[in-house]
């Protein structure tokens, strides 16, 4: 569960939430994104990045107003 204060959904938030979603997927997933990246030859830092945000719409959210 991510708790989040209603007034600080600013850029630094978002920016915050999604650097803590790429640590999450990296460390559950990693590895197998990384073996798949080097199979197809794509890069790996773009498809964490598309992970993580998808990841985001798996966190429960609570928001304090």
């Amino acid at each position: 569960m991510i708790y989040l204060n209603f007034s600080d959904l600013n850029g630094d938030a978002q920016e915050r939430l999604l650097e803590s979603s790429k640590k999450d997927v990296e460390q559950k997933f990693g590895d197998d994104i990384r073996k798949y990246s080097k199979k197809h030859c794509t890069n790996f830092d773009v498809m964490i990045e598309e992970e993580a945000l998808r990841n985001l719409y798996s966190y429960t959210y609570v928001f304090n107003i």
